[in-house]
């Protein structure tokens, strides 16, 4: 056997000789998926066993191999695609060449599934309770309108749901995305399934939101003996929730055993480049001078053993001049309550900050904190009610026509989504090309040139301008994203959620390359984000908001080792494995 296809394994202990027989045994597994340039082998020779009771959590980062895996358990791959190889057993039984009808069976009863994105899973145009009634009746769990209507009920309680009975008639839109997700967990487990797959159900979802749901999902599961399958590609979360981790790459396991003992004891080299590209509350501010840590064969940052700490930044940064300025900025919106009555929202209740030249301030809050109402008033996408907002001397409210044109091109933005914030129809090099065609920047040779110096400063190569957003990865359309922004040469980059949607050995890439720019550019950031562990990387002050109001500011340092307010405690309290000690 080649050391290429070697499973490290960890000692899991030898099991009792009465230990109960697997509920699910996985051997050899091999999933395909034909494509129009011929096979595509997305899981190869996995093997892997799930007891009762047990939560396993599988690991790895986009492409790895671990969402097909867990689809394919349930006989939910792509049209595309098929199980080529091994077997699945379930309770003993083989179910790999089940059809519809038998799977019907496994479905829900024995397995169910939580999938990643609420949005894309609740259909828009359906109340709440008809989509919980349907699962109820196609999982066979009851029968007649009136059992039905009450196990729905039932389903949204369990769920953590209050006023069950009312939240039936609304709609999707009517529910944050924790309420969302928290419908979908009812629906997983509301046949009481004996395995409970959960496909990053908690990606979307700010940390605390994200505590809650899980605490609550692990209450529930507890009680029933339902065994888990989390599909994760953040470390601290499996560290945290399941007593076993297995570790996917190109489609193979590389390792697996305990989790603790496999996130501070990894064996792979594979594993070990997770770990270090996966930022915690134990790293530091990257630094230009900090990446020759190659992931992927390209430069990245080791942020687990950035040891250096950097307690000065808040002084280093006030040293330098302000570019953006914002004082007691205030957005408030009328929400409809009836006919005859709209009450205020203060989105931005009185905020200021300061942003000066050539630094990063994080704005961090849970979800509807008001962090990136901010950012749009900073960039001029809305109206503030009140205040005053101030970049590079220039005030906002006093600039109109040419010269708020003017002062837009000096503020560029990168958003959360690559996916959507890139038009399909249109090549890389016109994407890139586009703000410098609407600010009248140069003609077509010089902005030609401009976009092949900007793939260069991306890492990407020219001919990439040729491609379409189709053809790239996550991670290579957020590189051509942060290209288009720097393309008209701004002074400040508002990233909003830019690499949240990414996985860590890509997200790390995406940090070093923005520590980099930032160095050769002296470019300042306005950094959006709910996700503490980044922060610590990538801010030298950071702001904490909480219901439109900023209650906290200071060096990332000192308010993640000395936080003053119970808000700002919570929220870094609430980040997963934040209390464990990974290895390398």
């Amino acid at each position: 056997m080649t050391e290429e296809n070697t499973v490290q394994t960890l000692p899991t202990g030898a099991k009792p000789a009465d230990a109960n027989a697997p509920l699910v045994e996985v051997k050899d597994l091999e999933v395909t998926f034909t494509t129009s340039s011929g096979d595509v082998h997305a899981v190869r020779g996995v093997s892997f066993d799930i007891h009762a009771g047990e939560t396993v959590a599988i690991v790895g980062e986009s492409g790895s191999g671990k969402s097909t895996t867990a689809t394919a358990l349930i006989k939910l791959l792509a049209g595309n695609g098929r199980i080529s190889g091994g077997q699945i057993l379930v309770e003993g039984k083989d179910i790999t060449h089940y059809g519809e009808r038998q799977m019907a069976s496994v479905r829900g009863g024995t397995i169910g599934y939580v999938p990643q994105d609420p949005m894309s899973n609740l259909n828009p145009v359906w109340n709440i309770g008809f989509q919980v009634r349907e699962a109820i009746r196609a999982n066979g769990v009851a029968s007649g309108k009136k059992d039905i209507e009450a196990k729905a009920i039932e389903v949204l309680h369990q769920a953590g749901l209050g006023d069950a009975e009312r939240r039936l008639k609304q709609f999707p839109h009517q529910f944050s995305g924790g309420m969302r997700q928290r419908v979908l967990i009812g629906i997983g487990l509301g046949a009481d399934p004996k395995l409970l797959i959960a496909d990053e159900p908690t990606s979307a979802l700010d940390v605390t939101v994200q505590k809650v749901i899980l605490d609550h999902l692990e209450t529930l599961t507890r009680e029933k003996n339902t065994a888990m399958l989390f599909i994760t590609h953040d470390l601290g979360l499996a560290a945290e929730r399941a007593s076993k981790v297995i570790v996917m790459s190109q489609g193979k396991i590389v390792e697996a055993g305990p989790s603790l003992e496999l996130l501070q004891h990894p064996r792979h080299p594979y594993t070990k480049q997770l770990i270090a590209a996966a930022p915690s509350l134990a790293s530091r501010r990257i630094h230009s001078s900090v990446g020759e840590h190659l992931v992927d064969g390209v430069k990245g940052p080791d942020l687990l053993n950035l040891a250096e700490k950097h307690d000065d930044t808040e002084a280093a940064a006030e040293a330098k001049p302000v570019v953006v300025s914002v004082k007691d900025l205030r957005k408030t919106y009328m929400i409809r309550r009836g006919s005859f009555r709209s009450d205020p929202l203060h989105a931005v209740d009185g905020v200021s900050f300061d942003i000066h030249k050539g630094t990063t301030l994080a704005l961090v809050g849970e979800s509807g904190s008001g962090k990136s109402t901010a950012a749009r008033l900073v960039l001029g996408l809305e109206k503030p009610t009140e205040g005053q907002i101030t970049v590079g001397g220039v005030e906002m409210a006093d600039a109109s026509g040419k010269a708020l044109f003017d002062l837009r091109r000096r503020m560029q933005v990168v958003f959360q989504d690559p996916y959507a914030s890139l038009d399909p129809q249109r090549s890389i090099g016109a994407i890139i090309a586009e703000p410098l065609k609407v600010h009248k920047v140069g003609d077509r040779k010089s902005r030609d040139a401009r976009v092949h110096e900007l793939l260069d400063q991306v890492a990407l190569p020219s001919a990439m301008a040729d491609r379409y957003p189709n053809e790239l990865s996550g991670g290579q359309r957020q590189r051509v994203a942060i290209a288009r922004a720097l393309a008209l040469k701004p002074d400040v980059v508002v990233l909003d959620e830019a690499v949240s949607a990414l996985d860590v050995l890509v997200q790390a890439q995406i940090l070093q390359l923005l520590a980099d720019l930032q160095e050769e550019l002296d470019l300042t950031y306005l950094f959006i984000t709910h996700d503490l562990a980044v922060v610590r990387v990538v801010a030298d002050v950071v702001a904490v908001m909480e219901k439109g109001k900023i209650v906290e500011t200071g060096g990332t340092d000192e308010i993640f080792e000395r936080p003053q307010e119970q808000y700002t405690q919570r929220l870094l309290d609430a980040i997963p494995g934040a209390g464990i000690e990974f290895g390398s």
